[in-house]
C-alpha cells in the first residue's frame, strides 16, 4: 500500500512539471511577434549624427519594439557612429560584422555603402537611401537581388517645387545647395533642375566640398530668390550656418526634411524621419522573421505631408493660402 501511494505521488508530481513547462513554452511563443527565443543582433551603422538622422536611428528601435524586438529582452543593439568621418566607416562596419550580427543596418547612404564593402552574407537594411539602384546598392526596388532591402528616403521633388511656387510666386532664380561629396545628392540635383524647369524657375548650382564653405558660398549668391536643399546629409548637419547666413540676404530657404523646416527653413513637403526609422524598423524585425531581403522590395513613400515654419513665413511675408493652411503641419508650434 506504501509502495502505490509513493507512486501515485510521484505520478502527481511529474505530472505538474509535465504541466508547467508546456505552459511556459506556450507562453514564451505568444509573447509578442517576434518569433525567437534566443537573443539576436542588431548592427545599426550611423554616418553622422543630425536631427534628421538620429530621428530615424531612434525610429528604427521603436519600429522593432513595435513588432516584439525589445533590447534587453530578446535583441541587442550595437550601435556605431563615424560622425561623418568617412574615415571611420570601413573600420566600424569591420567592428559590427566581427560580432556576428543577426542584421545590419545602415543609416545615411555612406554608412550603408560601407557595410555592403565589407560583407555580402549578412542582411543589410537601408535606412535613408535615396537611391538605392542608382548607387549600386540594390538590383530594383522591387526585387533588390542581393542581401539588402529597406525603406528609401527620396523626397517628392516636383511637389517640393510646386509648393515653393505656391508660396513664392514672384520667385525667378533658385539656388541649388548641396554637397559635392555626396553620391545621394548627385541625383537628387538632377531632379530638381528638371523639376525647376516645370516651374518656370531657372537654377543655379551651388556645390560645396564641406561645411567649411557654406558661409561665404552664401554670401556670394547675389541674384537667388530662394535656396533649394536637396536630402544631404552635409547641409543637414550645417543647417544653422546655412539658416543664419541665408537670413542676412533675406533668402528663404525650401529644404527636403522636415527637421530642416523646423530648424528655419520655410517649408517643404517631405517625410517624417521618425516614421520612415519606424517603418525601417519594422522590416528588419520582418527579415529577423525570415523573410527573405533578396525579394523584399524596397519601402518608397508616393506622398510627402507639407511642414510649415510660421516664424519663416512671417518673417519673409509670405501669403499662405489657406489650402496650404489647412493641410499644412506647423514646426515650430506646440
Amino acid at each position: 500500500m506504501k509502495n502505490k501511494g509513493l507512486i501515485l505521488s510521484v505520478g502527481v508530481v511529474l505530472m505538474i512539471l509535465v504541466g508547467s513547462v508546456f505552459a511556459f513554452e506556450l507562453g514564451k511563443r505568444n509573447t509578442g511577434s517576434a518569433q525567437t527565443e534566443e537573443m539576436q543582433t542588431v548592427g545599426i551603422l550611423q554616418y553622422v549624427s543630425h536631427p534628421s538622422l538620429d530621428d530615424i536611428r531612434q525610429g528604427v528601435e521603436d519600429g522593432l519594439a513595435r513588432s516584439g524586438y525589445k533590447e534587453g529582452e530578446n535583441i541587442e543593439i550595437e550601435f556605431q557612429n563615424a560622425q561623418g568621418d568617412q574615415s571611420k566607416l570601413a573600420t566600424m562596419s569591420q567592428q559590427l560584422i566581427d560580432g556576428s550580427p543577426d542584421i545590419l543596418v545602415g543609416i545615411a547612404t555612406p554608412a550603408v555603402q560601407s557595410l555592403a564593402n565589407e560583407t555580402s552574407d549578412i542582411s543589410i537594411m537601408l535606412g535613408a537611401i535615396a537611391d538605392p539602384v542608382g548607387n549600386g546598392l540594390v538590383d530594383s526596388m522591387e526585387e533588390p537581388g542581393g542581401n539588402m532591402t529597406g525603406v528609401s528616403n527620396q523626397v517628392p521633388i516636383d511637389q517640393q517645387l510646386e509648393l515653393a511656387k505656391k508660396l513664392l510666386p514672384e520667385a525667378k532664380q533658385m539656388g541649388i545647395l548641396y554637397s559635392s561629396s555626396e553620391d545621394n545628392a548627385k541625383p537628387q540635383v538632377a531632379e530638381a533642375e528638371k523639376e525647376a524647369k516645370e516651374q518656370n524657375f531657372t537654377t543655379e548650382k551651388y556645390a560645396v566640398p564641406s561645411s567649411n564653405e557654406i558661409q561665404q558660398t552664401i554670401q556670394a549668391m547675389d541674384n537667388v530668390d530662394f535656396i533649394y536643399i536637396p536630402n544631404d546629409n552635409t547641409m543637414a548637419n550645417a543647417m544653422s550656418t546655412i539658416v543664419n547666413e541665408a537670413d542676412k540676404k533675406d533668402i528663404p530657404i525650401i529644404p527636403s526634411v522636415d527637421i530642416m523646416v523646423e530648424e528655419g527653413g520655410v517649408a517643404t513637403v517631405g517625410i517624417d524621419q521618425h516614421e520612415l526609422g519606424v517603418k525601417t524598423g519594422e522590416m528588419t524585425a520582418d527579415i529577423l522573421d525570415g523573410a527573405d531581403p533578396a525579394e523584399t522590395p524596397v519601402y518608397v513613400y508616393n506622398e510627402g505631408e507639407t511642414y510649415v515654419n510660421r516664424e519663416q513665413i512671417e518673417k519673409y511675408d509670405i501669403d499662405l493660402p489657406e489650402t496650404i493652411e489647412e493641410e499644412a503641419e506647423f514646426v515650430d508650434e506646440e
